[in-house]
């Protein structure tokens, strides 16, 4: 293979007129060279491709890592083909590390490293080299790159970066059972040697775990490895390089493991037989003594159940587990008596709530033992016939009257006498009295079951040998009723009626109030009253059952006829002596809309809701009239000065006249009417005819024969007149004064038929044609209706 690559080498040279200088003997130095094609253009000459080689192409050096020799360590040479060894040529550097960890020989081209290099801060350096021409300055070369790598050394021992470790394995696991995995970090070089190719081994923690020397994961290496003999294991582990052989470079860590609790043992009495002395006075519910079972497991594995094995005894007590200490605490369900049972005798069962089904060969995880309670006598204080007393007695019984009586005994073996008193609290104990001996019970004062229905209080016995042991009772003594007040109707006393209402409505359920006793105790009838039953306008429906309806007996009330009604009831209640009483409900007439909704009732119903009383809408509605008289007045004072300055001003008139319908001779008509006439007040004062007042019959030139006065168009100016004259909310008067009325000074007269007084079959409209061309067109139109005209057709 070496000489076939020389071969290839030589004849290359040969053929392309190259020179390839071997820049080092060393082995990691490496030069390779590349042809290229560059057009180079010649001065004076045709410009043709000449085929130039090229200097250099570099791929990469190496250098050895942590050097620590005295001299600067040695990388390699660069040349150039164009250097002939005369000086001419200037080798350049740049890039990382140009000058202050590598220098070169500007003449030589000798690369140098001058400091120790570390591969793991930086594994390579790129670099630019560039032969220059000494004189010109110019570059020979283009500029190439290359790099130096770092090689490295074995010079980092492996390290576990998450040590030291923790890890857990149940107890009682097989053999192989996984517990962790260890991982170690060596920061050479994985790709070059074996300085990164790490083995793992156990150094302390044999022959319990055993680990994996590729992978580092760990497992059991012993089975039935039981916590309750060690419980803490600390294993150390060792990561070495150089794949473990002799010379490689070691790390360690520490792995704590702790074999977790299984359920592997079961619970176990210390004894077969617990002792217990009870003394007879203690309380139901108070706990008389413990007992414990034990289990070397931990956690949830050791929690204990006790229970109670039925049998002789059992049933007068109860064992529960205290959750802190798993113990079994006994307690009494029933009171203990010395006298009647000195000694009882029963089984506990202690057992495990969490069983583990891999152990259940190993037996059942239970054990048993016997307790047995001894009662101790003791000085008890007198205990009552019963645990509550109740008595009764009628209101008004005669003070002294014994009621009842309370009794209690002492049960020790030596008998001794009772005493009874009442236990004061306050004022209410002294209704009542008891015999200290007897233990009954009498009154004390007069009882009012209106004012208490019911005593509570309490007595208290005390032995005579001991008074210092006493008990105490409850008394409730019930004062019965006697039937002294009559039912009274419940409110409301007040309800209403529609308008509208039709017969048998139901517009009010009563109900009845006794203060002798609840109306549950008794009940009630209703009625009308005798003087109320033959009126038709309501009565009374009683429904058994302590409530009657108001029903309406007609259809429709009338407010203006009648606004209030008043209905007596009876009402009786059904104990002895019977007791009744007449109850007068008032029934108001209001007004309601379809559904039956009230609307109103009266005028101050209305405006209650708004939160106004009497008083205050009466001065409110004061107010108002008071208003409306001052506007009133202030209109019609204004109006009758405005009526005033009217009628007296000349100058107004002048405006009057632009309302009438003044005609003219059309629009070439300019002589007909002088406008100015309207505006001048002194034509006004020359031209005595008002216009703001019917005018007289004017004459005319041509004279037409006299009709009679049209009396139903002067009716009707006459009646409108009137009407706007007493209308405030008419236009000035001025402008109705010339109603239908219309100026003079028309050559052709006025053309409306107001003032006419003949019918329109009366009319001769011949003198139109003697008004000249003007008016040809409406002499012809008249007098073609008058042609047409069917009332003269004979």
């Amino acid at each position: 293979m070496l000489t076939r690559n020389c071969l290839s080498l030589l004849l290359w040279v040969l053929f392309e007129g190259g020179l390839v200088t071997t820049l080092h003997p060393q082995p990691q130095q490496t030069l390779e060279a590349e042809p290229r094609e560059n057009v180079v253009p010649v001065p004076g000459r045709r410009s043709f491709a000449q085929r130039v080689k090229r200097g250099w192409v570099w791929n990469q050096f190496f250098v050895l890592e942590e050097y620590m020799g005295s001299e600067p360590q040695y990388v390699g040479k660069l040349h150039s083909d164009l250097d002939k060894g005369v000086g001419t040529v200037k080798y350049t550097l740049s890039g990382d590390g140009a000058g202050t960890v590598f220098t070169i020989d500007e003449t030589t081209g000798d690369i140098h490293a001058i400091r120790s290099l570390d591969r793991e801060e930086k594994p390579f350096y790129t670099l630019r080299a560039q032969a220059v021409d000494v004189d010109t300055k110019k570059p020979l070369e283009p500029e190439s790159e290359f790099i130096i790598k770092v090689q490295d050394i074995n010079d980092n021992e492996p390290k576990f970066l998450d040590g030291p470790y923790v890890a857990s394995v149940p107890e009682m696991s097989p053999v192989g059972a996984y517990v962790l995995q260890v991982k170690a970090t060596d920061a050479d070089d994985p790709t070059y040697g074996n300085s990164a190719r790490v083995v793992y081994s156990i150094l302390q923690g044999q022959p319990y775990f055993s680990i994996d020397p590729k992978t580092g994961v760990i497992r059991t290496a012993l089975p039935n490895m039981d916590r309750e003999v060690k419980e803490q294991y600390q294993v150390l582990i060792q990561a070495k390089d150089m794949g473990g052989q002799l010379g490689g470079l070691a790390g360690t860590t520490t792995v704590n493991i702790t074999l977790t609790d299984v359920n592997d043992n079961p619970p176990r009495f210390p004894k077969s037989i617990f002792h217990l002395k009870v003394p007879e006075s203690s309380h139901v519910g108070s706990a008389i003594g413990r007992i414990r079972a034990v289990d070397p497991d931990f956690g949830k594995n050791a929690e204990i159940e006790y229970n109670i094995v039925p049998g002789d005894g059992g049933n007068l007590f109860d064992i529960t587990t205290d959750e802190n200490t798993q113990e079994g605490v006994i307690k009494l369900k029933k009171p203990l008596d010395f006298e009647t049972k000195k000694a009882y005798t029963f089984k506990v069962e202690a057992s495990n709530l969490h069983l583990d089904h891999r152990f259940h060969s190993v037996g059942p995880f239970k054990d048993t033992a016997t307790v047995k309670i001894n009662v101790l006598d003791m000085d008890e204080p007198p205990v009552f016939s019963k645990p509550m007393y109740t008595m009764e007695v009628y209101e008004d019984t005669p003070v002294g009257t014994i009621i009842g009586a309370v009794t209690a005994q002492d049960l020790d073996a030596g008998s001794s006498s009772v005493r009874y008193f009442i236990d004061w609290k306050n004022d209410v104990d002294s209704y009542f009295t008891i015999d200290a001996t007897e233990g009954t019970i009498a009154t004390n004062e007069l009882l009012d079951r209106e004012s208490a229905a019911q005593y509570n209080f309490s007595i208290i016995a005390s032995k005579v040998s001991n008074p210092q042991l006493t008990s105490k009772v409850n008394v409730i003594v019930n004062i019965l009723d006697v039937n002294e007040f009559p039912p009274e109707i419940s409110v409301p006393y007040e309800t209403s009626v529609c308008e509208n209402a039709k017969t048998g409505q139901v517009i009010q359920i009563i109900t009845a109030a006794d203060k002798d006793l609840s109306p549950a105790g008794q009940r009630f009838s209703f009625r009308l009253s005798p003087e109320a039953s033959n009126k038709p306008n309501f009565t009374v429906h009683d429904y058994r059952n302590n409530t009657a309806g108001i029903e309406t007996r007609r259809n429709g009330y009338s407010r203006r006829q009648q606004e209030l009604y008043f209905l007596p009831i009876v009402i009786e209640d059904s104990s002895y002596p019977v007791q009744s009483s007449t109850n007068t409900l008032t029934i108001r007439v209001c007004r309601c809309d379809s559904d039956g909704t009230i609307q109103s009732c009266n005028v101050e119903a209305i405006f209650l809701p708004v939160g106004l009383s009497t008083g205050a809408l009466i001065a409110i509605l004061l107010c108002i009239v008071i208003l409306l008289v001052i506007v009133v007045l202030y209109v019609a004072l204004r109006r009758q000065k405005k009526k005033d300055t009217l009628m007296t001003s000349k100058e107004d008139i002048r405006d009057n006249v632009i309302h009438y319908d003044d005609e003219g001779g059309g629009e070439e008509d300019t002589q007909a009417f002088d406008i100015g006439a309207l505006r001048n007040p002194k034509v006004i004062e020359d031209n005595k005819i008002r216009r703001d007042i019917k005018p007289d019959t004017l004459r005319f030139s041509r004279h037409r024969p006299p009709v009679e006065d049209n009396t139903d168009i002067r009716d009707f100016i006459n009646q409108r007149l009137q009407e706007n004259d007493v209308d405030p909310t008419a236009p000035p008067y001025d402008s109705l004064a010339t109603y239908a009325y219309e100026g003079n000074g028309s050559v052709a007269e006025s053309l409306s038929s107001i003032d006419s007084l003949t019918t329109e079959a009366d009319q001769d409209y011949d003198y139109l044609g003697d008004w000249g061309p003007r008016f040809k067109i409406l002499a012809d139109m008249f007098g073609e209706e008058e042609s047409y005209n069917p009332d003269k057709v004979t």
